[in-house]
């Protein structure tokens, strides 16, 4: 799960700068090698539901079976905790062996501290089993600095029987179909929409995709480059976004909400309690494991075109999760890192549903239904857009979750979201 994605990890440069190379110390546990030559690898992960928290206690069971030399020290932690964790030990120029990343702008300030592995020429062979889509979030520069395990898109999951309540025949293919849909689904007494208000994170697909869908991904790549996201397409998604905030679809409490935990946004959705919500690709696990979950009234349909916008329908956001090495972790976080992408073990982990494929010809590994349509609408997919919140440099990504979350709550226009977004982004 990435999943899941996903927040912002905040990490200031100069802190980085200043904290200079370090392998993993007391906050995080150290690497210890005796003369017999046992060694601890410390592997800081997100694995902390299922499928993957049972997957990953199998996987690490299994290597140290073939190498017994070796101690995996899995250190789980939920996305945001995480996030905030990593951020206090990278700060004082530290990092776990191995550590979950999503890539884009902060693992490019990683990069730039010393604090993560250059894997280039330890990957030889290697990396040509990933997919270049897979491996686009990792590379700086030409190098490759972290391992993919997850790639995906945000669409969103909607409970057929709550739609089918609301009269509602087919899932809205348009902007205009999606706002008179949220209206139907309102008078026939159903929440439209989850969200998890408090996480900020999951706001910030909303804007970014209607950023997408109207300016196309020209527009964000422009503005990632000229720092300035002040243009019509950006206060436009600005004011799209209002549009559907001023209806009130959410669940009642949302502001105060968080994704994952009792009574927040998967819940929320997994219990039947609301009608969509906009999530990644592990949205359901996620719906099983904090609510009931839906079953085969669970759908997906991706994000709608805007009319008039210069974006595709068929342009997917998201991302996905890797594994990056800290610099000074032993050679053997790579070879755990090795075990864990070979085919025959990824696809073990695909198998649960929990990931999706990052390897050539690993499609069929998906069992899944609901899985298996993510994985469709990917590989029709005519652009990619990497997580704002992670794309762009990490202080970029954290004024957007900010900001629109405010507007989301009323307490900020269209036009000072673009406006703060392009102040932080030309301070950097």
């Amino acid at each position: 799960m990435k999943l899941s994605r996903r927040g912002v990890a905040l990490l200031a440069a100069s802190a980085l700068v200043l904290g200079g190379c370090g392998s993993t110390g007391n906050d995080a546990g150290e690497s210890k090698s005796s003369a017999g030559g046992k060694v601890t690898v410390e592997f800081w992960n997100i694995w902390t539901t299922d499928p993957l928290k049972s997957y990953g206690a199998q996987a690490i069971k299994d290597f140290q079976a073939k190498h017994p030399n070796i101690t995996i020290k899995s250190v789980p932690y939920e996305n945001e905790a995480f996030k905030a964790k990593l951020t206090t030990l990278t700060q004082s120029g530290k990092t776990p062996d191995i550590f979950q990343t999503w890539g884009g702008g902060v693992l490019g300030q990683q990069v730039d501290a010393g604090l993560v592995k250059d894997l280039s020429a330890d990957t030889g062979d290697w990396i040509g089993t990933f997919t270049d889509a897979a491996l686009s979030a990792y590379q700086v520069e030409g190098k490759t600095y972290a391992i993919p395990d997850d790639i995906g898109m945000v669409g969103f999951w909607y409970n057929k029987a709550l739609f089918k309540k609301a009269g509602i025949a087919q899932p809205p293919a348009t902007w205009s179909e999606f706002i008179d849909d949220v209206k139907k689904l309102k008078a026939a007494g159903v929440t439209p929409i989850a969200l998890a208000g408090k996480d900020k994170w999951p706001g910030h697909y909303y804007w970014a995709y209607l950023s997408m869908r109207i300016g196309g991904l020209d527009a964000l790549k422009q503005a990632g480059e000229s720092k300035d996201f002040t243009g019509p397409a950006f206060v436009q998604a600005g004011q799209k976004l209002k549009e559907l905030a001023d209806l009130q679809p959410f669940q009642k409490g949302y502001l105060g909400a968080t994704y994952g935990d009792p009574g927040g946004q998967a819940a929320t959705m997994g219990d039947g309690k609301a009608a969509m919500e906009l999530m990644g690709q592990w949205a359901p696990a996620v719906q099983n494991d904090a609510g009931k979950g839906l079953g085969d009234d669970l759908g997906f349909f991706p994000f709608p075109a805007v009319d008039g916008g210069k974006g595709a329908v068929t342009d997917a956001f998201g991302g996905g999760g890797g594994f990056a090495i800290g610099s000074e972790a032993p050679p053997e976080a790579i070879e755990f890192l090795k075990f864990l992408t070979e085919s025959t073990e990824h696809r073990k982990a695909v198998g649960t549903g929990g990931v999706l494929p990052v390897l050539k010809g690993e499609e069929d590994a998906v069992t899944d239904p609901n899985l298996s349509v993510v994985a469709k609408n990917l590989a029709g997919a005519t652009g990619f857009q990497l997580y704002l919140d992670q794309a762009y440099p990490p202080a970029v990504g954290q004024e957007v979750n900010d900001s629109v979350a405010q507007l989301i709550a009323g307490t900020k226009t269209p036009e000072q979201v673009a406006q703060a977004i392009t102040e932080t982004a030309k301070s950097e």
